[in-house]
């Protein structure tokens, strides 16, 4: 529920920023001048930008089952899945958490962490994890995924990816506008955005939305790192969470729909763009960790 207030908070403050940076700047004045209202757009983009990383936060679960054909384990129908949900519990419990919902999915090694809150998210781990790893290991990637849960890692994405979503939406339009009008500048007939304006704004919005995918995709790196050590303090060690990691680096993981990759225990392309550091790096930074 904090996070969930700071989320709020923060699409006020983020707001205040822009429009008091365009007031200093003298930005407003000059747009203000040319038809455009700033105040309505800061409003445009906060809805735009937090309504939509809020709404996909709160469908979450929903989608996940629904894009990963996850099956919740209501009542375990074999010895891996009782012991998949106890291991789950005995997590939760440690990390101090409400029980997550627990499910399987078909595909190759991978599992994920997501939800809205805390105490009513899901963990999700795929056949070829159970299939290819030990229970060590796969003991040391559901650690990893309530590690995401409790550490609120899905608020926290969410909330920067609506930071990121209100100033591409607020910028490029501001810069089409200000485009617009030096192209019109002396037009008589000016009754409102014409085809600079447009044709600015969707450019803008593809480059700095691409600016945008890679600091969340940074912030992402980060937020693995802390999942892999909370891993290892969840279960007392960092060895089987090194050898987890060492051994999704020899195999092909399943690719998890857009909506949780970042919540994946492996997967991303492109350095720049993935939302998972190298293995080698997590491994190296487990090693170097104070045990």
């Amino acid at each position: 529920m904090k996070r969930i207030l700071l989320l709020v908070l923060t699409n006020f403050a983020v707001m205040a920023v822009l429009l008091i940076t365009t007031r200093l700047l003298g930005v407003d004045r000059f747009l203000t001048a040319n038809g455009l209202n700033l105040t309505a757009l800061a409003g445009f983009s906060l809805i735009i930008g937090f309504g939509g990383a809020f709404i996909s936060l709160l469908m979450s679960k929903t989608i996940a089952k629904m894009s990963a054909g996850v099956r919740i384990i209501e009542q375990p129908q074999n010895v891996d899945e009782a012991w998949i949900v106890d291991t789950v519990r005995k997590f939760a419990d440690k990390a101090g958490i409400g029980m997550p919902e627990v499910g399987i999915f078909e595909g190759d090694p991978n599992a994920f962490a997501t939800g809205a809150f805390k105490n009513s998210a899901l963990v999700a781990v795929s056949t070829g994890l159970l299939r290819g790893m030990t229970r060590e290991e796969v003991e040391a990637v559901i650690g990893h995924e309530v590690a995401h849960i409790a550490n609120g890692d899905m608020v926290t994405m969410t909330l920067i990816q609506g930071v990121m979503n209100t100033f591409v939406v607020f910028l490029s339009r501001v810069i089409g506008y200000a485009v617009d009008s030096f192209l019109r500048r002396g037009d008589s007939q000016n009754s409102g955005p014409g085809i600079g304006y447009m044709i600015t704004t969707i450019v803008m919005d593809i480059v700095l939305g691409f600016v945008a995918a890679i600091i969340v995709a940074w912030f992402s790196r980060q937020r693995e790192f802390r999942a892999d050590a909370g891993a290892a303090s969840l279960m007392g060690r960092k060895q089987p969470m090194i050898n987890a990691l060492a051994r999704l680096g020899g195999v092909h993981t399943a690719e998890l729909p857009k909506s949780m990759a970042a919540m994946g225990i492996a997967g991303g392309i492109g350095k720049l763009f993935s939302t998972h550091p190298p293995i080698e790096e997590r491994i190296a930074a487990l090693q170097s960790a104070k045990a």
